[in-house]
C-alpha cells in the first residue's frame, strides 16, 4: 500500500521525459519520497520499475549525415590539448536526421560543452549550410560570456563551408575539427542528440512546423528540467548560471 502513489510519481514526469532512466527518475523522487513517508531505496526502486515495467529499453539507429570527402579546408582538433572550465569555452556541433510523415529532416544543434546546455538548434528539409549555420547564430546571440571560445565538428562540408567559418570569423570563435573519421572525437554532440532523439522526440509529428514544435519544448524541457548524470544531478541551465553568477560576485 506504501507504493501506491509512486507509479502515478513516476508517470507524472515522464509525461515530459518520457524515456528518462532509472538514476535520474529516483534523484528527482527522492525528495518526494521523503516527504510522504515512503521507505525506496534505489536498488528497491529500479526492482519497483522492472516489476511495473517502466523501465526504458534502448534503442539503436544511426543515419550517415556527414560527408568529409570534399575539397575544403578542414581545421585540426583543438580539443585534444583542451578541456572546458566553464561555460561557452567549447561549443559541439552536430547534425542527426528526425522524422515527420512528410519525411525526413535535419536538426543541427550547438551545445555547450562544460554545462551541456543546447545553445543553438535549426530544424530543415535539407542540410544546406546556410541552414545550418542558423543554429550556430543563435548560439552567439544566446551567448552570456565574452571570453574566445572554440567550436568543436565533424569535417562535414556544412561546417568546412565558407558561410560557416565566416560566421565563426566574425564572432572571434577558432574552429576545431574531428581527425578522420573518428566519431569518438565528437562523442558529445552526437550523445546530445541520440539524447533528444530517444528520449524527447517521440511524439509522431504530421509536417515540419509540428516537429519544430516539438523540437523547441523538448530542449527546453532538456535544459531547465532533466538532471545530468555528469553533471552531479543537475541541469544545464543550472550549471550555466550558476557559473555566471559566481563570475558576477568576483
Amino acid at each position: 500500500m506504501e507504493l501506491a502513489p509512486v507509479r502515478a510519481m513516476i508517470l507524472d514526469i515522464r509525461r515530459f521525459m518520457p524515456r528518462i532512466g532509472g538514476k535520474k527518475l529516483y534523484f528527482l523522487l527522492k525528495p518526494k519520497f521523503i516527504e510522504k513517508g515512503i521507505k525506496l531505496g534505489r536498488d528497491n526502486f529500479f526492482s519497483y520499475l522492472k516489476s511495473e515495467g517502466l523501465l526504458v529499453k534502448p534503442k539503436r539507429n544511426y543515419t550517415k549525415t556527414t560527408n568529409s570527402k570534399h575539397w575544403m579546408k578542414k581545421h585540426p582538433n583543438l580539443l585534444k590539448e583542451l578541456v572546458p572550465t566553464a561555460p561557452e569555452e567549447v561549443f559541439v556541433s552536430d547534425i542527426t536526421y528526425v522524422q515527420s510523415e512528410q519525411g525526413i529532416h535535419y536538426l543541427s544543434l550547438v551545445t555547450d560543452a562544460f554545462s551541456r546546455k543546447i545553445m543553438g538548434y535549426e530544424l530543415s528539409n535539407e542540410m544546406k549550410a546556410t541552414d545550418v549555420v542558423k543554429a550556430l547564430e543563435m548560439t552567439i546571440s544566446n551567448r552570456q560570456y565574452q571570453h574566445r571560445a572554440v567550436h568543436h565538428s565533424d569535417r562535414g562540408l556544412q561546417y568546412c563551408s565558407a558561410v560557416y567559418q565566416l560566421a565563426l570569423q566574425r564572432s572571434d570563435i577558432r574552429a576545431s575539427m574531428t581527425d578522420g573519421y573518428d566519431c569518438y572525437q565528437n562523442a558529445l554532440a552526437e550523445r546530445i542528440n541520440g539524447i533528444l532523439k530517444q528520449e524527447f522526440l517521440l511524439s509522431p509529428c504530421c509536417n515540419l512546423n509540428e516537429l519544430k514544435q516539438l523540437v523547441e519544448e523538448s530542449i527546453f524541457i532538456y535544459n531547465e528540467l532533466r538532471p545530468h548524470l555528469s553533471l552531479g544531478m543537475k541541469t544545464p541551465n543550472q550549471v550555466h548560471k550558476k557559473d555566471q553568477q559566481q563570475k558576477l560576485l568576483v
